[in-house]
C-alpha cells in the first residue's frame, strides 16, 4: 500500500524574522504580469545607481618608506604576505591582513629595480642598480646569498619551479641558486633590456622589452631569442596571462596597453586605451579576466581583458606617479606603489561589500548583478555605469587627443589600430 504525503518547507512559508512581509505564492505566468520588463529596468536602474552611491575602492594606505615606491612583488602562495622596494635602496615585507610592516632592511645602495619570491618558500631576490643580486628569507637582516655582477640591473623574474630566475640589464641572464655566476645570458641587440618575465604556464618561455622599442621572446631550452616585435614606442612592463598560457600584455609609453599572442606578434590582440600618459606597469588578476595598470597621470585603471576600455579609475589628491601595481592572490584586491612613497590597497570592485554576508544579502546581491548584465545596453544604465569623477588634468587630456586624433580625418591612409603600431616583427 502506497501512502502520499504532502511535504513542504518551513523556508518557503515561514518569514525568517517578524519584520518581514508575509510570503505569497504567485503566478509566474508572463500572460498574467505584462509590465514585468518595466519593473526590472527600474530595479537595474536602481540597482547601478546604487553601486556608483556606495563605490568607495580605497581600502587603506600602508606607509613606511622615505622614498619612492619602484617595485614590489606578492607571495605566489601566500595571500597575505608582499614585498615592495623603494629608490633609497630599502625592501619592506607587508602583512596585507592588518596593512603593517613585518621585516624591513636597507638592502641595496641605490634603486631596488626588482623584487620576485622563490615559489614554495619564504624567501625572495632583490636586484638593484649597485649591480648586486640578493637573496633574503624574511627574517635575518643579512642576505642568504649575495651574487656580484659587472652591470646593473633593471628587473627580475623566477621560474616557476626549478630553481632559477632571470635578471635583466644589458642583456638576459639566468641564475642558479647554486651558481655564482650566470649559467645562460642571452641578448638582441637591446642596449638595455628594462624588464623580464617568466611566463608561469609553459615556463622554458620568457619575454623581455627593451629601450630599443623591441618586446622579445626566448626559450631556454634553445639558448637563443625565438622572435622579437619591434613596436613604436618602447614598452615599460610586461605581464603574462596566467590563465592563457600564449598571451602576455605589454604596457607601452604611448599611454596604451597591447595584448599579444607569442605565436602571432605581427598583430595585437587587443588596444586597452583611456590612459593619458604613458604606461609604466601592468597586472593580470589571477583569473586571467582582469588586468591592472598604473600610469604616469596618477591614476591607476582596470579593465576586462577582453574590452579595450577600462571599466574603472582610481585616484587620489595625494597620490603621484604610479610606478608598480599588482593584484592580490585572491583576485578581490589592488595594491599600487607610488612616486610619494606610499603603498595603496584598493578593493578590485569599487562597490563590493567587504565582510561576511547573509544568504539574503547574497541573494539580492546576485539578483541586482543579473539585472544589470541583462540591461546593460539601456542608454541611461550604461551612462550611470560608465560615469567617472576624474582630475580636471586627465579630462582636458583627453579631450585634447580626441582632438589630436579627429582632425582632418581621411588624410592619413587607414591601418587598423591592433597593426599601426608594429613596426615589424623579425624571427
Amino acid at each position: 500500500m502506497k501512502i502520499k504525503t504532502i511535504s513542504r518547507s518551513d523556508d518557503d512559508h515561514v518569514r525568517a524574522r517578524s519584520g518581514d512581509i508575509q510570503k505569497l505564492h504567485r503566478n509566474l505566468d508572463p500572460s498574467l504580469h505584462p509590465f514585468e520588463k518595466a519593473r526590472e529596468y527600474t530595479r537595474a536602474l536602481n540597482a547601478v545607481k546604487m553601486d556608483r552611491l556606495f563605490a568607495k575602492p580605497f581600502v587603506g594606505a600602508m606607509n613606511g618608506h622615505r622614498d619612492g615606491v619602484y617595485c614590489m612583488a606578492k607571495h605566489p602562495t601566500s595571500l597575505t604576505k608582499f614585498i615592495s622596494g623603494s629608490a633609497d635602496g630599502e625592501i619592506r615585507l607587508w602583512s596585507l591582513q592588518n596593512k603593517k610592516t613585518l621585516w624591513s632592511s636597507i638592502a641595496h645602495k641605490s634603486f631596488v629595480r626588482g623584487l620576485c619570491f622563490v615559489p614554495f618558500s619564504n624567501s625572495f631576490v632583490s636586484v638593484g642598480e649597485d649591480k648586486v643580486v640578493k637573496i633574503w628569507d624574511g627574517v635575518s637582516s643579512e642576505p642568504t646569498q649575495t651574487y656580484l655582477f659587472q652591470h646593473s640591473f633593471t628587473g627580475v623574474s623566477h621560474h616557476r619551479s626549478n630553481p632559477l630566475f632571470a635578471t635583466s640589464g644589458t642583456q638576459i641572464d639566468i641564475w642558479d641558486h647554486t651558481s655564482s655566476e650566470p649559467t645562460q645570458s642571452m641578448s638582441w641587440g637591446a642596449e638595455t633590456i628594462l624588464t623580464v618575465k617568466f611566463n608561469q604556464t609553459e615556463t622554458n618561455i620568457l619575454a623581455s622589452s627593451g629601450t630599443d622599442r623591441t618586446v622579445t621572446l626566448y626559450d631556454l631550452r634553445t639558448n637563443v631569442p625565438i622572435s622579437k616585435a619591434i613596436m613604436a614606442l618602447k614598452t615599460n612592463a610586461l605581464a603574462w596571462n596566467p590563465m592563457e598560457a600564449y598571451n602576455f600584455t605589454c604596457a607601452n609609453e604611448d599611454h596604451n596597453l597591447y595584448t599579444f599572442d607569442m605565436r602571432k606578434l605581427n598583430k595585437a590582440i587587443n588596444v586597452l586605451k583611456d590612459h593619458v600618459s604613458a604606461v609604466l606597469d601592468v597586472d593580470y588578476s589571477p583569473t586571467g579576466q582582469q588586468i591592472v595598470s598604473g600610469s604616469y597621470d596618477k591614476t591607476l585603471r582596470i579593465f576586462n581583458a577582453r574590452e579595450g576600455h577600462s571599466r574603472d579609475a582610481y585616484h587620489t589628491k595625494r597620490m603621484q606617479r604610479l610606478f608598480c601595481v599588482s593584484y592580490t592572490m585572491d583576485d578581490k584586491y589592488v595594491i599600487s606603489g607610488s612616486d610619494d612613497g606610499n603603498l595603496r590597497l584598493w578593493k578590485a570592485d569599487a562597490s563590493e561589500k567587504m565582510g561576511t554576508l547573509a544568504p539574503r544579502q547574497q541573494n539580492a546581491l546576485e539578483y541586482n548583478k543579473a539585472l544589470k548584465e541583462r540591461y546593460k545596453h539601456m542608454p541611461e544604465i550604461k551612462r550611470i555605469d560608465k560615469q567617472r569623477h576624474l582630475p580636471r588634468s586627465i579630462v582636458s587630456t583627453t579631450q585634447k587627443k580626441h582632438v589630436m586624433i579627429d582632425t582632418n580625418p581621411g588624410s592619413v591612409p587607414f591601418v587598423a589600430e591592433r597593426k599601426k603600431h608594429i613596426l615589424t616583427v623579425e624571427q
